[in-house]
């Protein structure tokens, strides 16, 4: 009976995954009536123009001087401080623009153009790159990362399978409030580097092509330089998985292979600026500005949230907190890589995205508002097993950058956004998880505990809105409400960050994943994953997702997945 229903429900599946689709285009559009950031602020205005310029500046220039100084083209106005792929999809942005309406890039004359025009191209810019480059990457991820039907049931209330819990991580992936506010209120392009970081994630996991996914991540950390927080998952994750191969000479080959596709990656994407040493600085010196500070504006990592009491900058110098954020940043990812290079899986290498984003987050240097999103997306690509952390963590990642969209003028934006993303995801939550039982019969005081805390932590935030909105600080602390904001988002980041390095370490003996190869058979790797997660399991340690928990000996043995 349950598998008819599946099976009914499978057949409504790709109608539904369109109109889910056509909905999050929908809601981008919708947002983007908004103002944006800098809106008519003259002279700098704010990062709408800061893309603009971009434009402007790649479409008159070449290549070779984009991250030079010059008369139209200097630090003291929106210098291009993105890697090269940025500056390559600038150009492309700007021609199209220049298609129709060349006066919104010329050189020099365009700085603070702001016709409705201009401002209706430049957020078509943004939709069609999420559209091409992030709903796809969204898809697939729902699609292939979720729990085969028979991992599913043992997982029991923690896991969804089937169609919907395909919508269900589509929804989170493609409708949560965070993403689309920062890329189509705020004005930026995250979805770019966000996609091509969860494309490669996605062509590792469910596919075990690792030099696709190698060179997918390559592409996001030359569009963004904030993608450097996934470097530690995918490296950890890689390097484990080519351990897995038998004997040393495959395992040197395997590992050799993905540092010639990096190198490969990086030098065809950074070819205008490796002609000389001076010429790749300027690029470096741009995307790693080192004398800016420690973060941008209030956000909720250690930095800011312990400025109050600690003036860092009165203790160490520039070069000290650098090194400082190196360091625990690093060691934030440590016990993730440690149990990926182990027992790499599937899940695992999400949960590793997950941890290296909060690992940078909370301690790396030069942090903005909008870097929330990096432990995001993993969060919510990973909804069919974490689906409260699925529903939540989008809302807390709006919340703690309220202060920055309120200036912005995206109040009502928020508010619906969220509102519609809770309403969404609990209906879809009720039909993907309503076979597994719930979650406090499953974990008992744990999940109670945590709903308590959500509730808890939701009770203060409208608390917080209601004081924002009706009392105004004091004269002597003008940022007291900004700094309460950020200071109950550090708290759930916090949690956050606990909770998933415990879950890595903790990922259930719950079979595989949904595969798309052929007949079910696992990604290649998978097998000297299940036999290190098997070892694992015998010392009472992780064994993940995807890894061959759950199934029988020989399909642990073979590498056999079971899949829907």
């Amino acid at each position: 009976m349950g598998d008819a229903g599946s099976s009914r429900t499978g057949q409504r599946g790709p109608g539904a995954l369109v109109l889910l689709s056509a909905c999050g285009v929908l809601l981008r559009l919708l947002v983007g009536l908004s103002p944006y950031s800098g809106a008519g602020d003259a002279p700098k205005f704010g990062d709408y123009e800061a893309q603009r310029h971009w434009m402007e500046i790649t479409t008159n220039t070449p290549p070779r001087s984009w991250y030079q100084d010059g008369p139209h083209n200097n630090a003291s106005y929106w210098p291009l401080d993105y890697p090269p792929l940025s500056g390559y999809q600038s150009w492309i942005h700007g021609k199209m623009v220049a298609a129709f309406e060349p006066e919104a890039v010329a050189l020099g004359s365009s700085r603070g153009y702001e016709t409705p025009s201009s401002k209706s191209l430049l957020r078509w810019t943004v939709v069609l790159s999420d559209v091409l480059t992030f709903f796809p990457a969204a898809l697939l991820s729902a699609r292939l990362l979720r729990p085969a039907a028979g991992a599913a049931r043992a997982a029991g209330a923690g896991a969804g399978a089937g169609a919907s819990a395909e919508l269900f991580a589509l929804a989170a992936l493609l409708l949560q409030p965070a993403h689309v506010l920062t890329d189509h209120g705020h004005f930026q392009y995250n979805c770019i580097s966000l996609g091509l970081a969860l494309g490669g994630a996605v062509a590792i996991a469910a596919h075990g092509r690792r030099v696709l996914g190698s060179v997918l991540f390559c592409a996001a950390l030359s569009h963004k330089q904030m993608s450097l927080a996934y470097a530690p998952a995918f490296f950890a994750h890689l390097l484990g998985s080519s351990l897995q191969a038998p004997g040393l000479p495959r395992q040197v080959s395997a590992v050799a292979v993905l540092g010639v596709t990096v190198i490969a990656s990086f030098g065809v994407m950074w070819a205008p600026y490796l002609t000389s040493l001076d010429s790749l600085m300027e690029v470096v010196s741009r995307i790693f500005p080192v004398r800016r500070g420690l973060y941008e504006d209030y956000l909720p990592n250690w930095w800011c949230a312990t400025s109050v009491a600690i003036k860092w900058k009165d203790l160490a110098s520039n070069t000290a907190l650098v090194r400082a954020c190196a360091g625990l940043a690093l060691l934030a990812c440590a016990p993730s890589m440690v149990q990926q290079v182990l027992a790499p899986s599937p899940q695992g290498l999400l949960l590793a995205m997950v941890n290296s984003g909060f690992g940078f987050f909370m301690f790396g240097y030069q942090v903005h508002e909008k870097s929330i999103l990096l432990p995001l997306m993993p969060i919510t690509a990973l909804a069919a097993w974490e689906p409260d952390a699925a529903i939540w963590g989008p809302v807390v990642a709006a919340f703690s950058m309220y202060p920055l969209l309120e200036r912005d003028g995206l109040a009502l934006p928020y508010a619906g956004a969220i509102a519609m993303y809770l309403a969404v995801m609990g209906k879809l939550r009720d039909a993907a998880f309503s076979g597994s039982g719930t979650p406090q019969r499953a974990a008992g005081w744990l999940a109670a505990a945590g709903q308590g805390a959500i509730w808890g932590g939701g009770a203060a935030a409208l608390a917080l809105h209601a004081a924002r909105a009706l009392l105004p600080p004091p004269e002597r602390l003008p940022w007291l409400w900004d700094r309460a904001f950020i200071s109950l988002a550090f708290v759930y980041v916090v949690a956050g960050m606990c909770y998933f390095n415990w879950r890595q370490w903790a990922q259930p003996a719950s079979g595989g994943i949904v595969s798309a190869t052929p007949n079910g058979v696992a990604p290649r790797g998978a097998a000297g994953s299940a036999a290190a997660a098997a070892a694992l399991g015998r010392r009472g340690g992780p064994v993940g997702i995807g890894s061959g928990g759950g199934a029988s000996p020989q399909a642990a043995a073979t590498g056999k997945i079971k899949s829907t």
